[in-house]
């Protein structure tokens, strides 16, 4: 049975690949540079911004998980995601393969995400939210109008190992291993929860191999412990052994760095979820598998650990 991930690399399509080996051999891993994760794992070299290629890595496949993560630009997602969503769900209802997303959760309202659950309303205040919003409904008509079999995962803010483009790897735990102060947007003592990027790996892993999963949008499991950023700061500092000291980035800054660094431009409209608690609730999930997420303690020594080792690998002999 052929399962193919199209966006092999990073925090999620790593460990994806990982995971699925514990339900078949036939693993295809798809990206511009792909790399195997297990030895059996077949390569496909492909830019999914050149939709020509779509149905050549989809061809053959029971299952397509999507696990794309384009350049963080709202042009970029704007003309690249609709055109790449639009050719999956074909090539998916031509071969006759089952589809998972890998979503997150900018197609919620604001006022939702103090507590988002799989019911939450679809009324997203940024335009990145309304790209999202927008592959949301093609992938669920195209399951209602039964053109193929697909689903939605869901995952909160990541943090974890491979983690590279989590924001919590960057301006928290980056700068304190750096000896500065971690940086947060928002206020720091609102609750926010994370998803550890092993337990979603190893959900999505599950529900793409669960036939009856199909058709409707899970959430991940994610922390349920109710920790404020100021809190998450703190565990990661005690890993290092260092003093939490935080430094607030005032929003007005972003504007500024805006002007030299592209990325910045692009954030200000996503701070209202730092503005408030952040809850994600995955109690769907743990109550159909029984799967709970991996304590912050745990996940934040594993991402420590992993961190402190890239940064000093072991010499060679």
């Amino acid at each position: 049975m052929l399962q193919t991930i199209l966006g092999s690399g990073g925090g999620i399509g790593l460990p994806l690949a990982r995971e699925l080996r514990n339900y078949t051999e036939n693993i295809r891993l798809v990206s511009r540079n792909p790399e195997k994760v297990n030895d059996s794992d077949e390569i496909f070299k492909a830019d999914l911004k050149d939709l020509s290629q779509v149905e050549r890595v989809i061809t053959g496949s029971e299952v397509v998980y999507v696990t794309v993560g384009f350049e963080y630009n709202l042009r970029i997602w704007q003309t690249v995601w609709p055109a790449l969503m639009q050719a999956v769900i074909r090539s998916c209802s031509k071969h006759g393969s089952r589809l998972v997303f890998f979503d997150n959760i900018y197609v919620y309202s604001e006022d939702s995400v103090p507590f988002m659950t799989e019911e939450s309303r679809l009324d997203p205040p940024s335009k990145k939210g309304k790209v999202r919003q927008q592959l949301h409904e093609m992938i669920m008509q195209a399951a209602e109008e039964k053109k193929v079999n697909a689903m939605i995962v869901r995952a909160a803010d990541f943090y974890g190992p491979e983690t590279n483009g989590s924001a919590l790897k960057i301006m928290a735990a980056d700068n304190l291993m750096k000896g500065k102060k971690a940086q947060v947007f928002g206020d720091p003592d609102k609750i926010h929860t994370f998803t550890y990027t092993p337990d979603a790996a190893k959900a999505t892993a599950l529900l793409g191999n669960t036939p009856e999963a199909y058709n409707q949008v899970w959430h991940l499991p994610t922390t349920r412990e109710r920790l404020t950023t100021r809190q998450w700061i703190g565990l990661i500092a005690k890993e290092l052994g260092v003093e939490p000291k935080i430094q607030k980035v005032p929003e007005i800054l972003l504007n500024v760095m805006g002007l030299f660094i592209p990325i910045m431009r692009e954030l200000p409209e996503m701070l209202y979820q730092n503005r408030q608690d952040y809850i994600f609730d995955s109690s769907k999930f743990e109550k159909r598998f029984g799967i709970t997420a991996t304590r912050p303690e745990e996940g934040v020594r594993m991402m420590m650990e992993y961190l402190e080792k890239d940064l000093n690998p072991p010499a060679s002999s």
